[in-house]
């Protein structure tokens, strides 16, 4: 079910690696026990899905609960939401930083970014335009090589200036 809201994903492709060998290591490990190596297979990828899967909802829950808030279009919530992610993501910064390993997450952009860009723009879509550019702004101090923010910053820059260009008339 497409909301027709916005869902930028970014993959890290070398954070596969070490996935499939994990996967590679769970099937010679199966084996040892199973025959023939096919259903060791089998159960290597079901428990690697299934162990994905459960990782991915309950780790990052604020963050799948402001994705389900910014596709209803509550955003107000949303921000909510992707704070307690950031807060979350901030505390424990080793998840983050190894959430390829930890979460079997292949995104290229940490869950702390994706929660500062994602209140930024339920920020922008609320109408709130200084605290979106201040949340921007933020995302930039924190990873200033955010291509998005920059966009963003600018594109909010751009409409902020020439409405008060056109105001000033």
């Amino acid at each position: 079910m497409a909301s027709g809201r916005p869902v930028v994903r970014q993959i890290a492709w070398i954070s596969l690696i070490p996935q499939f060998i994990f996967i590679i290591a769970l099937t010679f490990i199966f084996g040892l026990f199973i025959k023939p190596l096919t259903n060791a297979w089998e159960a290597a990828l079901i428990v690697y899905l299934a162990a994905a899967i459960l990782l991915r909802e309950l780790v990052p829950r604020n963050h799948r609960k402001g994705i389900r808030f910014f596709k209803a279009g509550d955003y107000a919530q949303a921000i909510e939401e992707y704070k307690k992610s950031y807060a979350f993501f901030t505390k424990h910064a080793w998840i983050d930083k190894y959430r390829f390993l930890v979460l079997f997450s292949s995104s290229r952009i940490s869950y702390t970014e994706m929660a500062l860009l994602n209140i930024a723009y339920c920020y922008a879509q609320l109408g709130r335009g200084p605290e979106a550019i201040e949340a921007y702004e933020e995302v930039l101090r924190q990873f200033p090589d955010s291509q998005m923010a920059q966009s963003a910053l600018q594109m909010l820059r751009s409409v902020f200036d020439s409405s008060s260009d056109s105001s000033d008339q």
